[in-house]
């Protein structure tokens, strides 16, 4: 018998069953199985409290809750309010259904949202940040974040990129990514004409001494911030389709930063954003 619980969640006027996992074969949780290294499909994994919080508001729609009791009991409006199933499991059933030690005890699997188009993303965007070969889930999910803090509409990958959905990279985002539009492109580098088309300006990041600084330049109403993964950095058949090289200037003969820092950097340089006191 499956144990269940039954509550009423007053100020949504949705009635939650939260049941209860022992097994961690239990078919009720699939979603959650071996989540380490597994590819990302059509179901998204968010976790921790702070990030599935974050989740509530999105376009993403959850399709359960895995929690502690104890994580349970602090998160209950937030989880009930949704009106999804709600299951319970001790932290040592949690790791075995994951596959590692879960120890933030929070978990949501949402359904992926259909990806906006390119076109469609460009329409009301002013600034917007570009990848090209970003393979690192850790690096995608700390720009997003950066992308939301300081202004920018939206993030268009090349096909090489992680799945920007990944679990680490959602958790690393802090959540930001269910909020900010995410294009990644079938074929490269034809949408850089695309952004141009729209009148985005294009910016490719590079530590080329040879490349304008970017203080220095005047502000288009419409900027795109192009960025190469670590090391490599922009491919030739990129860089042909840019409209300035950019450089953010740098002491004691450091050649280059993380392509989060370099980009956070430059993202607040066109940020359009009005501070209204909330951040730090």
């Amino acid at each position: 018998m499956f144990a269940t619980r039954a509550r009423w969640c007053v100020t949504s006027l949705t009635f939650v069953a939260t049941e209860t996992i022992t097994a961690i074969g239990d078919p009720r949780v699939a979603d959650y199985v071996a989540l380490k290294g597994r590819p990302v499909g059509e179901v998204v994994i968010v976790e921790s409290e702070p990030v599935v919080t974050r989740l509530i508001g999105s376009g993403f729609l959850p399709r359960s809750f895995l929690l502690t009791p104890q994580r349970y009991e602090r998160m209950r409006d937030v989880v009930d309010a949704t009106g999804a199933p709600v299951f319970l499991a001790e932290r040592d059933v949690m790791e075995g259904i994951v596959g590692f030690d879960v120890h933030r005890g929070v978990m949501a699997a949402v359904d992926r949202p259909p990806e906006p188009t390119l076109d469609d993303v460009l329409r009301e965007a002013r600034r917007v940040v570009v990848l090209e070969g970003s393979n690192d889930h850790e690096n995608i999910g700390a720009i997003a974040r950066s992308a939301r803090a300081l202004g920018v509409d939206a993030l268009v990958l090349d096909p090489t990129c992680a799945d920007p959905f990944a679990r680490r990279a959602v958790r690393v985002s802090m959540g930001e990514l269910l909020h900010l539009p995410v294009v990644r492109c079938r074929t490269w580098p034809d949408p850089l004409a695309t952004l141009a088309a729209h009148g985005f300006e294009l910016w490719a990041l590079t530590p080329r001494a040879t490349a304008n600084s970017l203080f220095g330049m005047g502000m288009p109403d419409k900027v795109a911030l192009v960025a190469g993964a670590e090391g490599p950095g922009l491919t030739e058949a990129t860089l042909r389709n840019v409209h300035y090289d950019v450089r953010i200037p740098m002491h004691h003969d450091v050649d280059s930063l993380n392509i989060g820092h370099a980009l956070a950097i430059a993202m607040a340089a066109v940020s359009p954003a009005v501070d209204d006191g909330s951040g730090t």
